[in-house]
């Protein structure tokens, strides 16, 4: 599986906890949807103990759904390509030149 079985169970448990709850209704409006977690927790046992490929199957195709998922969002700022050319300089510097 692309994670351990572990993690998708602590995933699970932090959606259904109580703060994760809040903040979820509080910047979305509605309820966290823990499902999925508990499905591919379910999903990933199975492929496991007894090689399921229809849960190895699964499994990859909610991965790739959640990372399909995050390249929705775009950045808020953009990465830079190299330092800036004052890189070295104190960050105070303007409050020295003036003493």
């Amino acid at each position: 599986p692309p994670r351990a079985c572990e993690d998708y169970l602590s995933e699970f448990r932090h959606c259904k906890s109580l703060f994760n709850r809040f903040h979820h209704y509080y910047a979305y409006g509605t309820a966290a949807s823990c499902q999925q977690w508990k499905v591919d927790y379910n999903n990933c046992r199975e492929w496991e103990n007894h090689r399921l490929t229809e849960a190895k199957d699964a499994l990859q195709k909610s991965e790739r759904s959640r990372l399909a998922e995050q390249r929705n969002f775009t950045p808020v700022w953009k990465l830079r390509q190299e330092p800036p050319s004052d890189w070295h300089r104190p960050l105070d510097q303007e409050n020295q030149q003036d003493s």
